[in-house]
């Protein structure tokens, strides 16, 4: 059977950069620019030269790319030539051998919002895909709000569509711009404008997440006959985003009949490198990433309930739709309350802790558990603090160093500008090797401005370790949950701290206290622990 080629666009530097508090840097686009080449993707949307100075320094900087590097930019104005627009100059004169221009596709938006006349708009269409073809450019017509357009006057919008095609349009992208079509309503338009004449092989599908369903739309697209699919990684975007590409390739390269139908550019290999992929840009934008995430979330394969982690022990593909490992991602079976003696096993034998099953520390480990969650303990949310319960019931974990005290206060005063001001400051004091180490840190940050005491606890802690400590230079803090478990006087505080470090790694961890303070303690010292733990035993 013979596949045909379906093509992937990614928009996560340029629509993916409008989702609001996001805004990468020049190094920081290059960086995700390298790692979309890496997947497989076949164009890299990299802005709108000349928007702001962000996207023009990348074009000026743009590394070399499998993927064809694309510039966005719109149509030129009215009243004036595509050779003398100087918006549409600034997107060609960023050199880049693709270039994507958004025009009006709906009769409404061309009078109501451009407020110029139906045929003007065709015009302005028709010259500037020309004026790119004449430059020799791969063109592409961002057909904007084309499905809402074509609901109220489907000839207009059809003709949009066929003028930049006459006057040399690679690809001729429907937007749903509003995020509000239905997917069969997608299908459907896409079926009647191949009925029409339009090649499917020309046409290419943009979604907007705004009804949850960017990628269902996406994919009735590409069951009607479209061939290039236009995303974000992570879904970024306006609004509610974009259609998610790290849940369409999965499913396009994994899943029937998509598998079967098309070929796209990601190799096996590649795809082993999605969740990376998607984790990278969550450090980038200093993110916790999404866990129910499809596909690369830590809990998209996370199996809790006893008779799932017991069925899933026999055989995975009891209550696994993939291999997790098609996609980089791995299976968890969280220990919690419901768990049982095999499941515990099989947890422990993925932390390469092989036990008997008659080792008498099996009905110990699940108890502790049992009585823990009782306190208000979370362990299927904090899988390294389970780590260190089991090793120190199996007698498997070190003593590294042992914590004498700790303290921590938090001071409000003036500061020189007479302004009232936040400062914390922690104490800690550890033993190793036999030698007390006294600790100080401040919370401030580089403007000096507080970030409050377990920020403070956490330096002090990770201070000085002595031949511990360059283990754990590289550990950061990526986020601080809490939770109050109980009301009223009797109120417990629970506290998930997530960590990560330079090898790509991420575990969370627990603390449980009536004091805030202390529950974040003790999550801090488990995930200090834990590291050194890993790399101890180089995993």
């Amino acid at each position: 059977m013979t596949r045909e080629r379906l093509y992937l666009y990614d928009t996560t530097l340029r629509d993916g950069q409008q989702t609001q508090g996001v805004q990468f840097s020049t190094p920081e686009k290059i960086r995700i620019a390298r790692a979309l080449d890496a997947l497989g993707v076949d164009y890299i949307e990299g802005g709108w030269p000349g928007a702001n100075p962000t996207d023009s320094a990348f074009f000026d900087e743009a590394p070399r790319t499998r993927a064809t590097l694309t510039a966005f930019g719109m149509t030129k104005r009215a009243g004036r030539s595509a050779e003398n627009d100087d918006v549409l100059a600034a997107v060609t004169n960023a050199g880049t051998p693709a270039v994507c221009l958004v025009g009006k596709s709906d009769l409404f938006h061309v009078t109501d919002a451009l407020g110029i006349t139906a045929d003007e708009n065709l015009e302005n269409i028709r010259a500037s895909v020309a004026h790119l073809v004449s430059l020799g450019r791969e063109a592409l017509f961002d057909a904007e709000h084309f499905f809402d357009g074509h609901a109220r006057d489907a000839g207009y919008a059809t003709a949009c569509l066929q003028a930049s095609l006459e006057a040399g349009a690679r690809w001729l992208v429907l937007c749903d711009t509003n995020g509000g079509t239905m997917p069969s309503r997608i299908g459907r338009t896409v079926e009647a404008l191949i009925a029409a004449g339009i090649p499917g092989d020309r046409l290419g599908i943009h979604t907007h997440n705004d009804t949850e369903q960017a990628v269902a739309g996406s994919l009735a697209a590409v069951e009607a006959g479209a061939r290039q699919v236009q995303g974000t990684l992570n879904g970024l975007g306006e609004r509610c985003g974009n259609a998610n590409l790290t849940a369409l390739i999965p499913t396009l390269c994994l899943k029937q009949p998509y598998a079967d139908a098309f070929e796209t550019n990601v190799t096996a290999q590649a795809l082993e490198g999605l969740t990376r992929t998607s984790r990278m840009l969550d450090d980038i934008l200093n993110r916790v990433p999404q866990k129910q995430a499809a596909y690369v979330g830590a809990s998209a394969f996370a199996h809790k309930a006893g008779l799932h982690a017991s069925a899933i022990v026999k055989n995975p593909t009891t209550y696994e739709h993939i291999d997790p490992g098609l996609v980089g991602n791995s299976r968890i079976i969280p220990m919690s309350n419901q768990a049982g003696q095999s499941n515990l096993r099989r947890r422990l034998a993925e932390m390469g802790l092989e036990v008997a099953p008659d080792n008498p520390a099996l009905p110990r480990i699940l108890e502790v558990v049992k009585a823990r969650e009782a306190e208000g303990y979370s362990y299927d949310t904090a899988q390294a603090s389970f780590e260190l319960l089991a090793r120190e019931e199996l007698g498997l974990l070190p003593e590294f160093f042992e914590v004498k005290r700790y303290r921590v206060t938090v001071e409000r005063r003036k500061n020189k500008y007479n302004q009232m001001v936040s400062l914390s400051e922690a104490v800690v004091v550890v033993k190793v090797d036999g030698e007390k180490k006294l600790s100080v840190s401040e919370s401030l940050d580089e403007a000096g401005s507080d970030r409050g005491p377990v920020n403070a606890l956490s330096k002090a802690l990770a201070k000085d370790l002595g031949p511990y400590q360059g283990v754990i230079d590289d550990m950061r803090l990526v986020d601080f949950k809490v939770r109050i478990t109980q009301g009223g006087t009797e109120a417990v505080t629970r506290v998930i701290i997530d960590s990560a470090d330079a090898q790509g790694r991420s575990w969370s961890t627990v603390g449980v206290s009536a004091n805030i303070v202390d529950a974040s303690f003790e999550a801090l010292l488990d995930a200090v622990r834990w590291k050194l733990v890993r790399d101890r035993e180089g995993a």
